[in-house]
């Protein structure tokens, strides 16, 4: 018995094979194609570099200028820019530049950690309302009031009613400090509870949750494990945009004579203390409101890019 000979493959087929075998073996992750995506996205990449840099500028500030950011110099006030203060000076003599650096500090500081606050009870509120049918109306209804409160003459009563008593018991810095991120999280976890509401309900229909269901999982388990990993996607992208409404909320209240104290810069303070010498001296309120508007871009360029990428059709087509 003879063997028949196959005949070589020809050029198209080798190609094939060798496409093929390049596929089978490289692993695409799920992070892998995420941040392929999000590269992609060029405004979510400017702005990934502005926000890297502002807080570089505000984290590295003590090390990159050594001027007090609290040191006074009467005769030296109301500069412009120059070689030894390059944003000029305030009404008192400050050097701008190290009071924008220190209020970037307390700024980033409040909208990270104001964010982190509304996240957490917006994803608990959104995944007891989703997974448990019976308190899902109540808890709704409960975000429908909040959504439907004015939110800036709320926070002005919380502010003007719980300040002194903060401030007796843990002194003036640090109680308006957790005032402001209690309240600002306190009032932004609305879109997000709802978001991660509507997340869960589909989630917790799909066959891997029904089958862990079927052999007795318990309802924590089955929140922790299966269903809120499924819902992150929403939750991370409703952080990033989280963090910019928190800063400008900030800002508002600082502007508004509520926020934080002198002493305590911001960049919403450093506006409301430079409006008055607008004439003046302009740059009072030019650059802090450069870098808040710088912060503010960057941080909804991130937001889209995150919005693109977390979106599995999307990345399907990459």
């Amino acid at each position: 018995m003879t063997d028949v000979l196959e005949p070589p493959p020809s050029d198209m087929d080798q190609a094939l094979l060798d496409l093929e075998d390049s596929t089978l073996g490289t692993h695409r992750s799920l992070r892998a194609d995420v941040w392929r995506q999000f590269k992609r996205h060029k405004g979510a990449m400017l702005g990934l570099i502005i926000l890297s840099i502002v807080i570089l500028s505000a984290i590295l500030g003590p090390f990159l200028w050594s001027i007090d950011p609290f040191a006074v110099d009467v005769p030296g006030r109301n500069q412009g820019a120059s070689w030894d203060h390059p944003m000029g000076t305030d009404q008192v003599g400050r050097d701008v530049f190290a009071r924008v650096l220190a209020g970037g500090r307390v700024s980033l500081a409040v909208g990270f950690l104001a964010m982190l606050v509304g996240l957490f009870i917006g994803t608990l509120v959104g995944v007891l309302a989703g997974f448990f049918r019976l308190i899902d109306g109540p808890l709704m209804r409960f975000t429908d009031l909040f959504l439907a409160l004015p939110l800036l003459p709320l926070l002005l009563v919380v502010v003007i009613y719980f300040r002194d008593p903060l401030i007796d018991r843990f002194g003036q810095n640090t109680g308006i400090f957790m005032l402001i991120v209690l309240v600002i999280g306190a009032t932004s976890w609305m879109q997000t509870a709802r978001i991660v509401r509507s997340d869960v309900l589909a989630v917790k229909e799909e066959e891997f949750v029904l089958a862990a269901r079927s052999i007795g999982t318990r309802p924590r388990r089955l929140i922790t494990r299966h269903i809120l990993p499924n819902v992150l996607s929403p939750v991370i992208v409703a952080a990033s945009l989280g963090v910019a409404n928190a800063i400008l909320t900030e800002s508002a209240l600082s502007f508004l004579g509520l926020g934080f104290p002198e002493k305590f810069p911001t960049w919403g303070r450093l506006l409301y203390d430079g409006k008055e010498y607008l004439a003046i001296n302009a740059s009072r309120v030019i650059w802090p409101g450069i870098m808040l508007s710088l912060t503010m871009m960057s941080v909804n360029f991130i937001g889209d890019g995150l919005r693109d990428a977390l979106d599995p059709k999307l990345r399907s087509k990459g």
